[in-house]
């Protein structure tokens, strides 16, 4: 009877444990979903720590010990952020308010033009204007603002908790990176510190060829500002090269400060202020971005390309921020361990095989030919 009842015991114990596999699984993707948001912030966190760990090590090696070197980076970063913020409100007020101040203009502008006022007549967009300033309209516009208010504060708050995250990790590398090492075989720890160390620099090349980007942006800005004559240039230029750090939406709300400056001066400086950037970021993502990348991580324009498209796919503005270095990361891994192991795999000889048993085979086989 225990015979027969085993086999059994034994498929129910398999389905038991394969569903209780199952059903940990499920829950571990749920709780990756709902902490996904704070995955992120480490993420970006522990990218951010990497990225600036060479000047934190610059200083070290100037005589700084590891908690005052790791102040003097986290100063200065939050000294450049301050430096946006103020570089970004004041023009981004003023302006606006002179934009708004020129909306009258514009439209009687628009009322005299015979072909713009048969163009409003015929889609009624005037009556269309009118009816979105109902009491229902209005009270759905303050209900939007109430919620960019809340996405604006928590905005704030996951960049204080990245920013703390950041300078956490810098004051806990070296132990971090050990106990990472550790992780390895005895055997492999040293090839494991070798490749890890030459990751962790191209990480902070990464960041210092974005800084590049984004000061090479800043200044082309600066010098059509000038040339167009919109007032508040080196400041808008400080804007457009802090958003440009930003990835994938950067670019864009640099642009837009900028073109609502220049539609502050005039209709004419605000259509070039369009035609400039859309060009500018043209040559930016596809010439000046690719090749700075290729010098900072080397890899090649078409990986720089196709890795941040992947990555804002995937993850949005952080894949898009941390596509590069991690692609620039496995092209190191494959070169230096991967593709070794294959070289050395094919190094080895097969030896041939002995000639006597196919000359027996062959023998045995014209004897039974000579026999039918």
């Amino acid at each position: 009877m225990d015979k027969h009842m085993s086999p059994r015991r034994s498929v129910f114990g398999t389905g038991f444990v394969g569903g209780l596999g199952l059903v940990c699984a499920v829950v571990l993707a749920l709780a990756v979903r709902e902490a996904l948001s704070v995955l992120l912030l480490i993420l970006v966190s522990l990218f951010l720590a990497i990225g600036l760990h060479p000047a934190v090590a610059w200083l070290r090696r100037r005589g700084l010990n590891r908690g005052l070197a790791v102040t003097v980076v986290a100063l200065a970063v939050v000294l450049l952020g301050c430096s946006g913020i103020v570089a970004l409100v004041p023009p981004l007020l003023s302006q606006s308010g002179h934009l708004v101040d020129a909306i009258p203009t514009y439209l009687d502008k628009i009322g005299k033009d015979p072909q713009l006022a048969e163009f409003l007549a015929r889609y009624d967009l005037v009556e269309r204007l009118k009816s979105a300033a109902t009491p229902e309209a209005l009270g759905q516009a303050v209900s939007g603002v109430f919620g960019g208010v809340l996405l604006f504060f928590g905005l704030i708050f996951n960049l204080v908790t990245a920013a703390v995250l950041t300078i956490y990790f810098l004051a806990a590398w070296d132990r971090l990176r050990e106990g990472f090492y550790r992780l390895f075989p005895a055997y492999r720890r040293e090839q494991a510190r070798a490749v890890g160390d030459e990751i962790f620099e191209k990480f902070g090349a990464y960041l210092l060829g974005s800084l590049a980007v984004a000061l090479l942006a800043g200044v082309s800005a600066f010098v059509f500002f000038l040339i167009a004559g919109v007032p508040y240039a080196f400041a808008l230029a400080s804007v457009v090269a802090v958003c440009d750090l930003i990835p994938q939406i950067g670019a864009m709300l640099g642009a837009i400060v900028g073109v609502i400056a220049g539609f502050a001066v005039s209709v004419e400086v605000g259509v070039a202020c369009i035609i400039f950037f859309i060009v500018y970021q043209q040559i930016e993502n596809w010439i000046i971005a690719p090749r700075i990348m290729k010098r900072s991580v080397d890899i090649s324009d078409l990986a720089v390309i196709l890795s941040a498209l992947v990555g804002a796919v995937l993850l949005g503005a952080v894949g898009a921020l941390i596509a590069i270095p991690v692609t620039a990361a496995l092209q190191l891994i494959l070169r230096r361990i991967i593709m070794p192991r294959l070289d050395r795999a094919g190094i080895i000889d097969i030896p041939p095989q002995s000639e006597a048993p196919q000359e027996e085979a062959s023998r045995h086989t014209e004897e039974q030919l000579d026999t039918v």
